[in-house]
């Protein structure tokens, strides 16, 4: 069964940083592309970043470019999205995703998360 389980979401101040995970289990992790995505209240999801499944490269939406960072790797089936310089703006379920493919893209996504909770305050 595939499983992808995100963490690390909460509260934080605008300017502070948080980490996000993303836990994979039942598909070879290494053959599969990873990305994150966010949903805010009344707003589509959108794209944030996206990891190429060696992890060599990466995309980022404009809106965060510079501030997050996505990368595998550290624990094992294991992909982090850290934010800094985080703003009310990205207040949002995050949620990570796969998909069976050596470059990364922010759409096709073949296995979703259940998605962990970012709230910035002003």
């Amino acid at each position: 069964e595939v499983q992808l389980v995100e963490s690390g979401g909460g509260l934080v101040q605008a300017g502070g940083s948080l980490r996000l995970s993303c836990a994979a289990s039942g598909f070879t992790f290494d053959d599969y592309a990873m990305g994150w995505f966010r949903q805010a209240p009344g707003k589509e999801r959108e794209g944030v970043a996206c990891i190429s499944a060696s992890g060599g490269s990466s995309s980022y939406a404009d809106s965060v470019k510079g501030r997050f960072t996505i990368s595998k790797g550290q624990a094992k089936n294991t992909v982090y999205l850290q934010m800094d310089s985080l703003k009310p703006e990205d207040t949002a379920v995050y949620y990570c995703a796969a998909q069976e493919r050596y470059y990364c893209t922010l759409y096709g996504m073949d296995y979703w998360g259940k998605g962990t909770l970012v709230t910035v305050s002003s």
